[in-house]
């Protein structure tokens, strides 16, 4: 008896993105998952082109040395990105993660670079078998942020390696499958909204494809901010060879290899990919010559290296300044231009525009939100996502302090008048009574569970948070 796979995929844009630049493919002897970035369209080219390389390793033949295939691979992929943009400056700065499972019998690859995750779900224990290539994971590696705090940081989403077309070393292991295993491949659309511990109680529940669905309504019900994206994997006893067909979602179905040749090609994405197409059969070790040669003359003359990555950090700005995110300027949400992330003290936004938004104003999933930035792709798409908080904002609050009781006003006494020709007697004085002051009704200051002590919006027990 063999081991099998039996895995169900699911993929959603998300509430707030406009386009998904996921791209994943599950087959019966690989899954893999990609999370693209760089812009509304070269996002979702650079996810497609590779899972496009990655699926022939689908194929069922032998692979030799397995950890020597998975980066032969992704070396091409890697390749194949830096051509694209040869050819195609509008993809300039386009990248995209990597996640993928490679089985061969009783054995797994894993493949990574990026912050997409796997999980493993054995004997009832979930464990992260992938570590994030993002800075706030090298602060809580270095000691100087836990966990907690990484997942509220405003810095989370910037990642240090990704697929850019420049040489990156991915993270490769082998480990043992077991019958009873699942595994979960999954974006950060997912992770970064569902916890851990909801995501170790959903995965043992239900089918791979109930399970996937539960996961991703998960997200969505925390406000969507990303592209969701997930594959759920049952290692099964199987008598017989896996033969089931593919599974792929997100950006990689309109990839163009399903489609004649012959079709012309006026989007970024289409002359990409169609550039890529005729190029899926070949094996592994497969070089494109003009990436050969580039590399033996950057190697060559130290000089253009050293204006290429000037260039490139031209580039890099240039490319920031076509971005976007809402986030927090001090007590208040503002729309930034620019990307969430900054290289010691240099950042790489400014604001761009004010909003009459008060930060205590929001609800919490709104704040958290708030608080790590929400990317948006243009100006238009940053003020519908402000829109969208303003029909967030906590209720306005009902008056805490009952109207004060005036006090009567005490009559003045009037002396009577003197005759003439006798004295005129002496008034008494009559004592003004003293006001008794009402005590003062004491506000509950406690925090609650529904709002923290320092946001501004108004609690007691019983009541909904609000604002003043």
């Amino acid at each position: 008896m063999s081991l099998a796979l039996r895995f169900a995929v699911r993929s959603d844009p998300g509430l707030v993105r406009g386009n998904n630049e996921d791209s994943v493919y599950a087959g019966p002897r690989l899954l893999a998952i990609a999370d693209g970035m760089g812009g509304h369209a070269a996002g979702e080219v650079a996810s497609k082109i590779v899972i496009g390389a990655m699926e022939r390793l689908d194929e069922d033949r032998p692979l030799g040395d397995l950890l020597a295939a998975l980066r032969r691979t992704v070396n091409d992929a890697n390749e194949r990105i830096a051509d694209a943009v040869t050819h195609d400056s509008e993809l300039d700065g386009m990248g995209t993660t990597l996640t993928a499972l490679r089985f061969t019998g009783a054995q797994v690859g894993l493949v990574h670079v990026g912050d997409s995750r796997a999980y493993l779900l054995r004997d009832g224990q979930l464990s992260q078998i992938t570590h994030d290539d993002t800075y706030v994971q090298s602060l809580v590696d270095s000691g100087r942020l836990t966990a907690e705090e990484a997942q509220h940081h405003p810095r989370k989403s910037v990642i240090l390696r990704a697929l850019m077309g420049a040489e990156v070393d991915p993270d490769v292991s082998i480990r043992e499958a077991r019958a009873g295993d699942r595994y979960l491949l999954c974006t950060d659309g997912l992770s970064d909204v569902v916890t851990s511990a909801t995501i170790h109680e959903t995965l043992g529940e239900g089918d791979p494809q109930e399970c996937a669905d539960h996961l991703v309504d998960l997200a969505l019900r925390g406000g969507g901010p990303d592209n969701i994206t997930c594959i759920v994997a049952d290692v099964i006893d199987s008598d017989y060879s896996s033969d089931d067909m593919p599974v792929i979602a997100g950006a990689f179905i309109d990839f163009p290899h399903k489609r004649g040749r012959d079709q012309s090609a006026s989007s970024p994405a289409e002359r990409a990919a169609q550039m890529t197409q005729g190029a899926a059969a070949p094996a592994p070790e497969a070089k494109t010559k003009p990436w050969r040669s580039r590399m033996l003359r950057k190697a060559a003359v130290p000089i253009i290296t050293v204006l290429v990555l000037v260039g490139g950090l031209f580039a890099f700005y240039g490319w920031t300044q076509s971005q976007y995110f809402v986030g927090q300027d001090g007590s208040e949400v503002a729309i930034f231009r620019g990307v969430n992330a900054a290289f010691g003290p240099v950042r790489f936004y400014n604001v761009a525009q004010n909003t009459d938004i008060k930060m205590a104003d929001l609800n919490q999933a709104s704040r958290n939100q708030v608080a790590s930035g929400i990317t948006a792709h243009s100006l238009a798409e940053a003020e519908q996502i402000k829109s969208n908080l303003m029909d967030n904002l906590l209720p306005l609050c009902s008056s805490l302090l009952p109207s004060p009781t005036p006090l009567p006003t005490p009559l003045p006494t009037t002396a009577p008048s003197a005759r003439p020709g006798t004295k005129a007697p002496v008034a008494t004085p009559v004592p003004t009574p003293t006001p008794t002051p009402l005590p003062t009704p004491a506000l509950n200051t406690a925090p609650t569970d529904s709002a923290p002590t320092d946001s501004g919006a108004s609690s007691e027990p019983g009541r909904t948070p609000c604002r003043p």
